[in-house]
């Protein structure tokens, strides 16, 4: 399949909002995990996430607009305006017909949902919004940015659960390989940090107890790791043919070569202890971009800090990798600002855009003894390095692998 390029990224995070206050911090290896204080989350097991509190700075949304829509449709504005002043595109330019958006979430928008039920229960059913009906579920975002931007080409949402934006990628770079489209956004938004999203995240037992100490709580592949924090936040890219984009002699800033998705099929909620599928996953995704694996030299790992999910991904870069797996730098940035969940693979793919520009990896923090010495993990501080050729992996609940390559 054919190579399609990513030529404008946007975004939301809790370490920064835009590339450059993203990057910045996300180089210096800072923690942006905090103490939920939005709404009294005491007595939650896990009372910590990566948050964003200035969302309304960074907006172009009319005040009328926002009344209708919830934050994760909001921040997937943002993240597209960004990522289309950053590939330089103007969108009344574009024949509508030939432009797609393809995103991914796993909750949808719940505070705009928890606000309205909570108005029924008091109120009755004249306390509900008519707004409900279409803020909080799944597919929203994509509905707004195409009703923003009067974007008509086929479009999709992916819902799988952490793995849904780097399978909304995949998917995209699958239609536009056809021809069917000049141009896709694409990528992820998430805004869990709401008292019921909160709640159903914390039912899945993964989360980090570890409130006292939010900055140190998430610690992927490390021995003292007891889960992994939640945080909200989108990343939005422009991807269109490589023709296309040197035709309009845009700023290619990657590649993406390949893609590979598979299903461990062995649990509701938990991976194969094993790593099988995941391995098949990267290596479909090689083999889609007719790579070798010792091409690779950069890995942006899943990370959920959590023993199953950590050592089977272990098992999985080992077994594909084999004895080269040691010599591999990997890094894990959402460590410093928290997994955003259906979102986090888009932005584990921006941070890996930045890297490759800037021959620098953000590190993974929190990293102070690792729990299996198998991998090349960059830890404490960021390091200097040229990446030519990455591999970006992402997993979902009951056992979904999908896996990218992307070259510089």
């Amino acid at each position: 399949m054919e190579k399609i390029a990513i030529t404008g990224t946007g975004i939301v995070a809790p370490s920064g909002i835009g590339k450059r206050q993203f990057w910045a911090n996300i180089k210096s290896g800072r923690s942006f995990v905090k103490e939920i204080t939005r709404f009294d989350a005491s007595k939650y097991p896990s009372h910590i996430a990566g948050q964003i509190d200035d969302l309304e700075k960074y907006t172009h949304v009319s005040e009328r607009l926002l009344k209708k829509i919830d934050a994760f449709s909001h921040m997937a504005l943002i993240a597209s305006e960004m990522a289309l002043q950053d590939a330089g595109i103007d969108i009344k330019n574009e024949d509508p017909n030939l432009v797609g958006i393809f995103l991914g979430n796993a909750i949808g928008g719940w505070l705009y949902a928890e606000t309205e039920l909570r108005d029924l229960y008091i109120e009755g059913r004249e306390g509900v919004s008519p707004y409900m009906a279409s803020a909080w579920f799944p597919a929203a975002p994509q509905g707004q940015v195409s009703i923003y931007y009067g974007i008509k080409g086929f479009s999709k949402t992916v819902v799988a659960d952490r793995a849904s934006s780097l399978m909304a990628i995949g998917y995209a770079r699958k239609v536009l390989s056809k021809n069917k489209l000049n141009m896709i956004l694409a990528g992820g938004m998430e805004a869990p940090v709401t008292p019921y999203a909160l709640l159903c995240c914390n039912t899945y037992g993964a989360l980090s107890k570890n409130n006292s100490h939010p900055s140190e709580a998430y610690r992927p592949f490390d021995k003292k790791r007891d889960g992994f924090v939640i945080g909200e936040g989108s990343g939005i890219m422009v991807m269109e043919s490589v023709e296309r984009a040197r035709s309009r002699k845009a700023a290619i800033q990657a590649l993406i070569s390949g893609y590979g998705t598979s299903c461990d099929a062995v649990d509701r909620i938990n991976p194969a202890s094993d790593g099988k599928e995941l391995a098949r996953a990267i290596k479909m995704a090689l083999d889609d971009a007719g790579m070798s694996a010792d091409k690779i030299d950069y890995i942006s790992l899943d990370g959920l800090a959590v023993d199953i999910w950590d050592n089977s991904e272990i098992s999985a870069i080992k077994s594909v990798f084999g004895a080269r797996a040691k010599d591999i730098p990997a890094s894990c940035p959402k460590s410093m600002f928290g997994n955003l969940l259906g979102a986090s693979g888009a932005v584990d793919l921006i941070s890996t855009i930045l890297a490759m520009e800037h021959s620098l990896i953000p590190p993974i923090i929190n990293l102070d003894e690792p729990a299996d010495r198998s991998l090349n993990y960059i830890g404490k501080e960021a390091k200097e390095q040229k990446i030519e050729k990455a591999l970006i992996i992402s997993r979902g609940r009951g056992g979904i692998n999908a896996a990218l390559v992307i070259e510089k």
